[in-house]
């Protein structure tokens, strides 16, 4: 693993297609990302930008840390092969990718969640083994709520 890199991977009980709905729609983040909401269309297609924005108020509405982002690769799974949407942050302070990748196993998925970031102006050497421990714990918990949510309905 690349030193600012942050993975995390879960099996999720839907069919692939259905889970990639799910996890595109990152307007549905703001219910697994901890103190965040995000204003992007209902369906996001190659190089459309978007903004997810973090914060103790940012559900309320109010500013906070702006993370901006562009849909670099958006290729859907299929029955046989996984989906890949790759997101290019664009600062104003981190920069790098994330990107969800959904395998489909039959009836149900793997998603893998992976956070390829740094802080613009701050040397990596520094900011990666936080950004790292940080991102993967944050990816975890996403992961776990996501499955909570299915597994309730």
């Amino acid at each position: 693993m690349r030193p600012g890199r942050a993975e995390a991977s879960r099996e999720l009980p839907l069919a692939a297609h259905e889970v990639w709905d799910l996890l595109t729609d990152v307007r549905n983040h703001a219910r697994w990302v901890p103190l965040t909401r995000v204003d992007a269309p209902q369906r996001l297609t190659l190089g459309d930008a978007f903004t997810a924005w973090t914060g103790p108020f940012a559900r309320a509405g109010l500013p906070g840390f702006a993370d901006r982002m562009v849909v670099d690769r958006f290729d859907p799974p299929t029955t046989t092969s996984p989906g890949r949407a790759t997101f290019r942050k664009l600062g104003p302070v981190l920069l790098g990718t994330a990107e969800v990748i959904v395998v489909p196993e039959g009836e149900a998925c793997v998603v893998r969640w992976v956070e390829d970031v740094h802080v613009r102006g701050l040397p990596r050497r520094l900011t990666d083994p936080v950004l790292r421990r940080a991102l993967g714990a944050m990816l975890r918990l996403v992961l776990r709520r996501v499955r909570a949510e299915l597994d309730a309905h």
